[in-house]
Order: C-alpha cells, then sequence, then structure tokens
C-alpha cells in the first residue's frame, strides 16, 4: 500500500521550504508578514456572520428551488460540496481586500469565511435537489396519475391518512379524493389552498425537523471517531481551507498568499475557464467551436456480450479531477474498478448462459438482482464493521448517558463538541423513537416501520463515511430498502409486509429515502470536523446552524409549493421533480402489493457473498500492505453517482500515479495547486453561466454532474 499522499497540500510544503529558509537565510527573519489578531473572531460565529448566513439561507432558500426547478440548470446546492458555497467563499476573499482598504480590521478572518461556507452546507443541500422537502410531489403525483384503468386510488385512499397528504379529504368519515389541489398545481394558474396544505406541511415539518436532529446528534457522537481515532482525511474540506490558507496575514492582495498567487493554480484554473467557456458560448452560438467531455458510446454496446453493460459513458468533468486527485490512490483506484467489476459481472452472467431477460432486476431499479443484492450486504457489513470499529468510543458514550456505577465525567474533548454525549445520545434515541412513532400513526406497523429506519440509518452512515473517506461530490445508493425487503420475504396479503403498511411505506421512503444526494449527515459531520480543527466555537456554531436548517427548510417548502400553482408543475424544466422520482411511489406499490417479484433464496446467497467480501476487504486492509482495494468502492459500484464520475474518477486517479511514480512527492505537492485550479475554474464559470442562463431564460443547462 502506498504513502496516503491525499493529506499533503501544497501549503505544508510552503511552510516547510519557508521554514528551511528561515534557518539558512537570517534576511527573511525581517520578510516575514504578521498575522493579523482577530482575537473577537477566532470563534468564527460573529454578528456579522450570523447575519450573513441567515441571509443567505433566505437567498438561497429563494433561488435554488427557481434554478433546480424552473430553469433545471448548474445546481447551486445538491452535493456534499455545495457550489453556492464555495461561491460565497470566492465572493469574500474577492471583497476582502476592500474591506481592508476601508478599514483594516473589517476584512473577515478564515475563521469567519469556514463559518460561511459551514453555514452554505445547509442553506444550499436544505432547499435544494434531492433534499427532503421533495415529499411534496410525492403527496401529489401518484393521484394525479390515478385513472380508473390503472385503479390506483383503489388502494391509496384506504391506506393513507388524511393528514398525511392534501391530495384527500373527508366526506360524511370517507376518504375522498381532492382534484381541486392537485390539479392546480400541477396545471399552475391557480391561487395556493394553503388551507388545505396546512396540516399536511405541519406534520410532514415535524418528520424532517426531527430527522434532522437525529442526524446531526449521531454527528455529533461520530465527529471524535471519524476525526481523532480513525482521522479520516475529509477531502472536500481540502478546497475550502486551501481558499483561505494564509488570509490571516497581511499582504497588499489580501488573498491567500499560498494558493491565489501560485501561477499554476491559475494554469488549472484556465484549463477548466477555457472548456466551459467554449462549451457555453456554443450553446449560444453554434459557429463557436465546442470541446468535447463526453464520448458516445452507445454504438459499441449494441452487439453481445457488451450490450450487458449499458450505460458506461465516459464523461469528462474538471472538478471531478480535480477533487480526485486529492484523494488516497487506493480510494480513487477502488471507485473506479468497482464499477467495471459489476459491470463485468454482467458479461460473466450472459456467458453462463442467463440471457439478460431472464435476470430479474430490484423493484424500481434495472439493477440485476445478483449485484444489487452484493451492495446491500456490503452495505449491511461495512456499517457494521464501522460502528464496530468505534466500540470503546460508544462504550464510552453509553457511559456517560447512562448512570452506570456514577457517571463518568465529561472528557476535554467532549467539552468542545457542539453537545455532550448524553445530550447527544438521547437527542439521537428520542427523534429516532418520533419517526419511528410518527410512521406508525402513518399506517406502517412498528416492526415495519423500526426496520425501515434502521435501513435508512444504515444508509446514511454508509454514505456519510464514503463523503469523509471517499470525496465524491455527490452520493446516493443503488437500493431502496421496501424493495429489497420484498425480494427477501415477499410481500402482499397474508405476509409479513402487508398491503396497508405497502402503500404509507412507499411514500415515505420516496419522499426521504430514494434520492437522498442532498441529506444532510455529510454536511453535520464536515462542519463538526472544521470547526474542531480550526476551534470554530461548537455551540453557537450549532445554533446558528439550526436556524439555518429551519429558514432553508421552511423558503424551501414553500418554494415548491407556490412553483406548482403559479407556474404548473408540468410546465417547470425540471420534468424529473414532477412526473418522473415521484412515479417511484406507484412503481413500488404496484410491485409489492400482488407480491414481490423475483423473490428466491439466492438472493440470501448473494447478499452474504457482497458481506462476506466486504468484510474480506476488510481484513486483507488490516493484514496485508500491499493490499489496495478499498470497500467504499464496492459500496459505490453500481450506483448514479459512479455511472457519471467513473471516467473523470479515472483520470484523477491516472494523472496522481503518474506524477507521483515519476516525480516523487515533492512533484505532487507542486502540482496540486493546477487540480484546486481546476476545481475552482469549473466552480467560477457555473457561477458565470448560471447568471447568463438566467438573464436569457436558458433552461438545461448544466456544468454539475447529475
Amino acid at each position: 500500500m502506498e504513502t496516503d499522499l491525499s493529506t499533503l497540500t501544497p501549503s505544508t510544503a510552503a511552510a516547510q521550504d519557508s521554514h528551511n529558509t528561515a534557518n539558512t537565510n537570517p534576511a527573511s527573519k525581517t520578510t516575514t508578514t504578521p498575522a493579523i489578531k482577530y482575537s473577537d473572531r477566532d470563534g468564527g460565529v460573529t454578528f456579522r456572520v450570523v447575519v450573513l448566513c441567515l441571509s443567505l439561507a433566505v437567498f438561497f432558500g429563494y433561488l435554488i428551488p427557481i434554478v433546480d426547478l424552473k430553469f433545471h440548470n448548474t445546481i447551486l446546492g445538491g452535493t456534499q460540496m455545495p457550489m453556492g458555497g464555495i461561491a460565497v467563499l470566492l465572493i469574500l476573499l474577492c471583497l476582502n481586500p476592500l474591506l481592508r482598504m476601508l478599514r483594516r480590521d473589517w476584512k473577515f478572518s478564515r475563521n469567519e469565511m469556514l463559518t460561511v461556507y459551514i453555514s452554505c452546507l445547509f442553506s444550499c443541500l436544505v432547499p435544494g435537489s434531492g433534499a427532503e422537502n421533495f415529499f411534496v410531489p410525492n403527496l401529489l403525483a401518484p393521484f394525479y396519475y390515478a385513472t380508473r384503468e390503472n385503479k390506483w386510488l383503489d388502494f391509496l385512499l384506504p391506506y393513507l391518512e388524511p393528514w398525511f397528504t392534501p391530495a384527500i379529504k373527508v366526506v360524511n368519515g370517507q376518504n375522498q379524493y381532492n382534484p381541486a389541489v392537485v390539479e392546480g398545481w400541477f396545471i399552475g394558474g391557480t391561487p395556493v389552498p394553503w388551507q388545505a396544505w396546512m396540516l399536511p406541511l405541519l406534520a410532514w415539518g415535524s418528520l424532517i425537523l426531527s430527522l434532522y436532529i437525529m442526524l446531526g446528534c449521531l454527528s455529533v457522537l461520530l465527529r471524535a471517531q471519524w476525526g481523532e481515532h480513525e482521522a479520516l482525511s475529509f477531502p472536500l474540506l481540502r478546497v475550502p481551507l486551501a481558499m483561505t490558507e494564509d488570509s490571516d496575514r497581511e499582504d497588499k492582495h489580501g488573498l491567500g498568499r499560498d494558493l491565489f498567487r501560485n501561477p499554476v493554480m491559475w494554469i488549472g484554473f484556465g484549463v477548466a475557464a477555457f472548456i466551459q467557456s467554449l462549451n457555453g458560448l456554443n450553446l449560444y452560438f453554434p459557429d463557436v467551436p465546442q470541446f468535447p467531455l463526453t464520448v458516445d458510446t452507445g454504438r459499441l454496446y449494441t452487439e453481445p456480450p457488451w450490450n450487458q453493460i449499458a450505460w458506461a459513458t465516459p464523461y469528462v468533468y474538471p472538478i471531478a479531477i480535480g477533487i480526485t486527485y486529492l484523494l488516497a490512490s487506493e480510494v480513487s483506484l477502488s471507485l473506479w474498478f468497482f464499477f467495471w467489476f459489476f459491470k463485468l459481472q454482467l458479461i460473466a452472467a450472459y456467458y453462463l448462459g442467463y440471457m439478460p431477460t431472464t435476470l430479474p432486476t430490484t423493484p424500481t431499479s434495472q439493477s440485476k438482482t445478483f449485484v444489487g443484492h452484493q451492495q446491500i450486504g456490503a452495505f449491511l457489513v461495512f456499517a457494521a464493521i464501522v460502528l464496530w470499529t468505534g466500540r470503546e468510543h460508544w462504550a464510552h458514550v453509553l457511559r456517560r448517558a447512562f448512570n452506570f456505577k456514577g457517571r463518568v465525567p465529561a472528557g476535554e474533548q467532549e467539552k468542545s463538541e457542539a453537545l455532550s454525549y448524553p445530550v447527544a445520545f438521547w437527542g439521537f434515541a428520542l427523534s429516532f423513537a418520533f419517526v419511528v412513532g410518527w410512521s406508525c400513526l402513518a399506517g406502517i406497523r412498528f416492526d415495519i416501520a423500526l426496520t425501515l429506519w434502521t435501513l435508512y440509518l444504515v444508509i446514511s452512515i454508509c454514505l456519510t463515511r464514503v463523503v469523509a473517506e471517499g470525496g465524491l461530490l455527490f452520493v446516493v445508493h443503488s437500493w431502496i430498502p421496501l424493495g429489497i425487503l420484498g425480494q427477501l420475504i415477499n410481500t402482499g396479503p397474508g405476509t409479513w409486509l402487508p398491503p396497508s403498511s405497502i402503500v404509507p411505506a412507499a411514500v415515505i421512503q420516496s419522499a426521504m429515502m430514494n434520492m437522498i444526494r442532498g441529506f444532510l449527515m455529510p454536511s453535520f459531520v464536515q462542519s463538526f470536523k472544521l470547526a474542531h480543527d480550526r476551534k470554530i466555537k461548537a455551540k453557537p456554531l450549532l445554533g446558528l446552524i439550526s436556524a439555518v436548517i429551519v429558514i432553508g427548510l421552511v423558503m424551501g417548502i414553500w418554494m415548491n409549493v407556490r412553483l406548482g400553482y403559479d407556474h404548473g408543475a408540468l410546465q417547470l424544466a425540471n420534468s424529473w421533480f414532477a412526473s418522473g422520482e415521484p412515479r417511484n411511489v406507484i412503481n413500488i406499490s404496484t410491485d409489492l402489493l400482488p407480491g414481490a417479484r423475483g423473490v428466491s433464496w439466492t438472493n440470501w446467497v448473494w447478499l452474504a457473498l457482497g458481506g462476506l467480501g466486504t468484510y474480506g476487504m476488510m481484513m486483507a486492509r488490516s493484514r496485508f500492505v500491499w493490499f489496495t482495494l478499498h470497500p467504499i468502492g464496492y459500496l459505490m459500484g453500481l450506483t448514479y453517482p459512479m455511472h457519471l464520475l467513473w471516467f473523470s474518477t479515472f483520470a484523477g486517479w491516472l494523472c496522481k500515479i503518474w506524477i507521483t511514480r515519476y516525480g516523487g512527492v515533492d512533484t505532487y505537492r507542486k502540482a496540486t495547486p493546477f487540480f484546486l485550479g481546476l476545481v475552482l475554474g469549473d466552480v467560477a464559470m457555473m457561477l458565470l453561466w448560471l447568471c447568463i442562463d438566467g438573464w436569457q431564460g436558458r433552461v438545461h443547462h448544466q456544468l454539475m454532474p447529475g
């Protein structure tokens, strides 16, 4: 296993070089630039930062739904390093020299800027694509697309509570369809019927806030284990740290000395900016040549056995290449390797005589069951290993939460957390109990609700770990709990999973668990990690985060409801929002109500093989230095992010391998600003084209993956 270079930054090398120079050249001591003393701002959460963060929460809460839904352009949120947050940092860095000219101590300190970035991790994700406010179309679409022929109302009306959705009204004690509310949202041009929406919004709002509390408390408990005991790299945090590095020092430019005054960074910036400028101009002026960032490989996969691999188009994203360069080589290798590992399994199945039509797929997915169940086993075992690895930490948390022979006093480490361990533990337990109880009130049997939300926690822990260790821009899973449970134990009348639980569970799953690219647990973990390392005051920061979340949630829900009634959901550029993804409620219901397809004992075998493979990789990594495969690649192999990012991940990995092999560690450090420049140049052009597209009314212009 090679040395992990992901923790080596250009600033580390620069600091070492300056240290060596200072030791050999006495004159260098006189040119050292002193740091500004920001004694009042070291905590990060200052009054002006709070005002700015709350204002940004309102701004993003209003703007992001318009960009995502009305225009369907490059998303400002929806990733674990949101473009909106990087944009705010760039603006603050450009604003700092002007503030310094007006008054020396008016410029933002590094901790202040990082606090603003932390708030953007929430203000950009909560109202954005893939967040929990996606429940709005899920409450309406199944009713809108119901007809006499498909008879969907026959199972929607009996099994859903009236407070669960505004599409149901009670007449003479009977649930009836409320067409005015539903059709008004899809067609538009009608006032918002807030009276019908009030109770469902309050109910779902309480569920979502409880879910955020649960994830936030769990993140507090995980911070020390992942950030200190296991020392995970958190590669996505390296970009804001590099951008703001040395910004507390005085210089005539007011920018970080190590990054923004490095010509190598500007070369990378220029490469990304040139490519995206050319492609953007091509949209408006077709005579301008286009710089191709993808290759149409569909024609190469039309004949067997290659037609078994389906979608494997190579896409080039400069931002993804730049981030991949920052990863440990074994992580980036595993991410693209396992993508093709699963594809090759499909080819092997063809040669063994299994035709595509004979291989059952998982519900609401085209993934073949034998590869899909491998990933499920991998998720379950990986989550168990992650928790088992921190068993000493969890034992300490339990001793703090319960009075076992006298409560263990809090250590110095715990005092710096956003919440004490007892508060975090009981906050997690009570919020988890609330979401399970809420689901039971919605009509789901207790044991089914408990299983459903436990699987959600498994998904959340694994995907958060992928972000903390693998640095993927966005993460989603390739399986859904209800469909997998159905294929393992069957469904329908007389089974463990009856129709009365399937229908409300399908709505909850589609709204909260299906497309979770904007879920908040990675943001919580990254925020607490960054705050701890930078000595940002954690408790005031948690209060600021809570306020930002509430504002973003209220604004996001309000905009999602209002855009439908104002413009008509069917007229929005993002058709997937209103008529694509919400159909999963019906798809999973119709798949499971009569009995799940593809039920077989072999599903258990493939699940066990996936779990054993994950366990074997973890054991091999702990015992053999030469073993370079990482299980997070196995987790993400067939997911939507890897279908988009596999080639960019491969390109970033290959660049790092070549540079370190032929240039060594020193060359790796010197080349790092180039790849950071790719990231910043790509982000800068995203912002530029967002402004131009909004001015010109252009739709479907997307530079961000997915």
